[in-house]
């Protein structure tokens, strides 16, 4: 295998960031495109992993259903989880899409590109693996710089998960994705650390009213004030789910997590640390950003960082329950669901 370095590329009012692919494969001596041959590859049936500015993506080709099979196999998937179908701008999306009502009209032309997919009814040429076979699909166009050049030379949508076993922690950055997943998937983009940090938000714009089925840093306050009043569906209440994300036990890492309200007893059993974000207590901690965009941009990398150091535990802060909040408390919430067997708690 090799590593091949290229252009800098940079998403607005951030610093440059160095990307390269990896080609695991026999041959990799000789020249390549990087990106040219990622997007080659993905439309042939390959998996790719590529960059976005919420988690790295797990990329398969979604007209194809072998292609998108290997995804949830990779990943160990329930085929009840649906896919989001990513795509370079808007022109792309709506060809995808068998409705577009102005109510999507508007969102994506405030949050777009960035971090929110839209639910709505789809086209037949997205393949029914991708969408748990329902009619519906989730769709968004990312705003990182590497993304966004990688679905455009890839010229199909792209249905991609996050890139990290299900129910894990999602990756952003890509040695969390090379660790995992380095022996299995033969190209990997590296675009830097996520600028956003956690997943994407998630509206359903299908029915009679519009449903939020995942929240994000695009939080539910700044959803309404565009579209009017939103419904709230933050668990799953049917099989196939309507959106990722709707398990209760999700972005785990293999430590217990154990959420800490100020003033409450912190865990006493085994050797822990404590995620704050107001002055310390007694043990092992480490202070948070007090700022939500911050936090988000960080609390994956960290905890990615905590769960090799076999602690016992890591108690995490409750941050405040405010919209700005509102997708990094049902990180945390999920985080801490038990989902676990004793083989996976240290």
């Amino acid at each position: 295998m090799t590593i091949r370095q290229s252009k800098h590329l940079s998403s607005p009012g951030s610093t440059p960031q160095q990307y390269h692919t990896r080609e695991n494969c026999v041959n990799a001596e000789k020249p390549m495109n990087h990106i040219d041959q990622a997007a080659n590859a993905l439309r042939k049936g390959e998996l790719v992993i590529f960059p976005t500015e919420t988690v790295y993506g797990l990329g398969a080709n979604a007209l194809s259903a072998a292609a998108v099979r290997q995804v949830y196999s990779v990943k160990g998937r329930p085929a009840s989880s649906p896919l989001i179908i990513h795509c370079p701008d808007l022109s792309a999306v709506r060809r995808w899409c068998g409705e577009w009502p102005e109510s999507a009209q508007r969102l994506a032309e405030k949050f777009w590109p960035g971090p929110l997919t839209l639910v709505l009814p789809k086209k037949a040429d997205i393949v029914d693996e991708a969408t748990s076979g329902l009619g519906t699909v989730g769709v968004r166009v990312p705003s990182h710089p590497v993304a966004l050049e990688f679905l455009r030379k890839a010229g199909v949508p792209v249905a991609a998960p996050s890139a990290n076993p299900f129910t894990r922690l999602s990756p952003t950055r890509v040695e969390h994705v090379r660790e995992v997943f380095g022996a299995r998937v033969r190209w990997i983009l590296d675009g830097g650390p996520s600028a956003v940090g956690i997943e994407s938000t998630v509206i359903s714009l299908v029915g009679p009213r519009p449903r939020l089925l995942r929240p994000g840093m695009v939080s539910l306050r700044q959803l309404e004030e565009v579209i009017g009043p939103i419904d709230l569906q933050m668990l799953a209440q049917e099989e196939p789910h309507a959106s990722p994300g709707l398990h209760k036990a999700h972005y785990q890492p293999r430590t217990p997590v154990v959420l800490y309200q100020r003033g409450k007893e912190m865990p006493a059993r085994g050797r822990g640390i404590s995620l704050l974000l107001t002055n310390s207590v007694p043990g092992e901690s480490r202070l948070m950003p007090n700022d939500p965009m911050e936090y988000a941009r960080e609390l994956y990398a960290v905890l990615h960082e905590l769960d090799v150091k076999k602690f016992d535990w890591i108690a995490i802060e409750l941050p405040p329950e405010t919209a700005e909040w509102e997708g990094i408390l049902d990180r945390l919430t999920k985080a801490a669901a038990p989902n676990r067997t004793d083989h996976d708690v240290r």
